[in-house]
């Protein structure tokens, strides 16, 4: 896998940065870093707080192969997969929360925004935005419950050995997508879900309800089990965690 990086000291956000560049004339793969983001980007609405040279803000360009529209979710998968293996290089108690934040107990460690292009029936660009909390000793915006490796360990980690670790990881995860073992790969993503098989307090458009997390589609719709029995199916955005 070829790999070119853009460093930036500075940008509004790496993704809408790296969904401006051309993609690499060998179809490799591009990196973009940034020490700073004035306007970090979650998903939605939603920003990431960083403070400046404390954490890990990148993006990667990349044309995936063959991956139809109706399985892009599985792009989301290694990516999740990707880092949170990365991060069980420092210790244990990292896992998935879906559709792809990585929490550590019940507190978000890592945001991801993926953006896909299609042509046709396929995916033909993804842009994904990844933005780890590594060495933020505080956190000072309204966000309810971040956390960093920092505050995990007690010590600061170095920035680009996790980074290395992280795009090394998703390479091999993408090369699984690549030789279609998609259902391998899914049956991983949702061995490592936050909250799976117990039972929760969630929130729909309808109110508050509790349910059991029971399992995720491959189309990326997360399946849960009420206390009446009933099965719920929601897409993103339609349902919070009460956390």
């Amino acid at each position: 896998m070829n790999l070119r990086r853009v460093e930036l000291a500075e940008t509004v956000s790496t993704n809408t940065f790296a969904k401006g560049l051309d993609d690499a004339a060998d179809g490799g793969w591009t990196l973009v870093t940034a020490e700073f983001q004035t306007a970090g980007r979650g998903a939605g609405e939603n920003r990431w707080e960083s403070e400046r040279s404390k954490n890990l803000l990148f993006s990667l360009r990349m044309k995936p192969k063959g991956v139809a529209a109706a399985r892009m979710f599985v792009l989301s998968e290694a990516l999740a997969l990707a880092v949170c293996g990365a991060l069980d290089e420092y210790g244990s108690g990292f896992c998935i929360k879906w559709p792809n934040d990585i929490y550590h107990a019940d507190r978000k460690m890592v945001g991801m925004l993926i953006e896909n292009t299609l042509r046709g029936d396929l995916v033909d660009t993804s842009v994904m935005g990844v933005g780890i909390n590594v060495n933020q000793r505080r956190f000072r915006s309204d966000a309810p419950n971040p956390v960093s490796l920092f505050q995990v360990l007690g010590h600061e980690v170095e920035r680009e050995t996790l980074l290395t670790s992280v795009v090394s990881r998703l390479a091999e995860e993408c090369a699984r997508v690549t030789d279609g073992q998609y259902d391998a790969l899914h049956q991983r993503y949702v061995a490592r879900l936050y909250r799976r098989g117990e039972e929760h307090a969630y929130r729909d458009a309808a109110g508050t309800f509790r349910a059991t997390l029971t399992d995720v589609e491959p189309t990326g719709h997360l399946l849960l089990r009420d206390t009446q029995g009933l099965e719920r199916r929601y897409a993103f955005k339609e349902i919070t965690y009460i956390i």
